[in-house]
Order: C-alpha cells, then structure tokens, then sequence
C-alpha cells in the first residue's frame, strides 16, 4: 500500500459544505471507508490491527487531479494534490462493536442522484487490518488517527454545485454539497 497524509483542516466532520477548492480546474472525488484509532502504535501485527480500530464512517477523498498530474509528471510528490482544507469529508463514526460486518459491506457513491461508484469493502487491494499494520511499520500510530482505506473503480469530477451522497452498508449515509 501507499500513504498520503492530510491535515487536520481536510477533515469536514459529517458532510455539509465542500467549498471548491483554489488552485484548480479539475476537484475528484473518491468514496472510501474511514476508520477511526483508540489506540496507537508502532509495528502493530495484522492479527492485533482490529483492536486499536475505535470506528467507521462513509467518507470522502478529495483529489485536486490536475495538480496530481502534474506532479506525477515532474516525479514529484502530490502532497497539495490530496492534502488541502475541506479535502476530506467524513460522515458519523459507528463505533467497531456495532458495525463487525463493515468488512464486507456495499459502498457507493451518487453525485446529484446519479451513481458514480458502487463496489463492496472487501474488494479493496489492501485489507484495513493489512493497512493499519503496513502503515504502523512507518510512522507510529496514534489514538484519534483516521485512515481513508480506498476506493472502488468510477473515480471524476465534481462541480460547484454538486451534491455527494456516499453509502456504506450498516454505516450512516454521508451527504456533501460543493459550493
């Protein structure tokens, strides 16, 4: 697997309001399970991974594509690509003993009534207790830590205007609007 990080003011708690970001022509979005830390730490088995997980929410990982591109293209890091303000709506956390079969759930996303991507949990390419421990042989983990865990295929545009509405089985549903 590989990591991006996002600052704190990605984070837009339960949807609402996504302003269009500056500094590009071309936002993306891409609906993806979020887990939720208790607990942190370093080198964590994938055996134990599950035990630090406090919860999970339906969210939202915002791309600023072209930026990405054109980073990629110069081989240089797309850090402003993924981490800017409003970047990362996240809806209501359900805490990990009320929500066991989140590893096999539905997970979709429309945009003004229209659906864009539809898959299910378990057919991301990284397992969220493979990503937990991947990720934990990296940088220690810490207690309130949230991982955006992937996406299924139908990744693209928004516009101002338009109105997110991300789903994930047993999870609330998570409305966003770009302005």
């Amino acid at each position: 697997p590989f990591f991006f990080m996002k600052p704190a003011t990605a984070i837009i708690p339960g949807g609402g309001t996504l302003p269009y970001p500056s500094a590009t022509s071309e936002l993306h979005h891409e609906v993806e399970l979020v887990v939720a830390l208790h607990k942190g730490g370093r080198d964590i088995k994938v055996a134990d991974a599950s035990s630090h997980i406090f919860g999970y929410a339906a969210g939202l990982d915002m791309t600023r594509r072209d930026l990405q591109a054109a980073a990629k293209k110069a081989g240089r890091p797309w850090d402003m690509a993924k981490g800017f303000d409003a970047s990362g709506p996240v809806g209501v956390l359900v805490p990990a003993a009320a929500s066991s079969h989140v590893t096999y759930a539905a997970i979709e996303l429309t945009i003004n009534g229209e659906t864009r991507q539809k898959g299910n949990v378990n057919q991301m390419i990284w397992k969220t207790d493979e990503a937990i421990a991947y990720l934990s042989g990296l940088v220690e983990l810490m207690a309130g830590d949230i991982i955006f865990t992937g996406t299924p295929a139908g990744v693209g545009p928004v516009e101002r205007g338009d109105t997110l509405h991300a789903t994930i089985a047993g999870l609330p549903d998570m409305t966003c609007r770009v302005s």
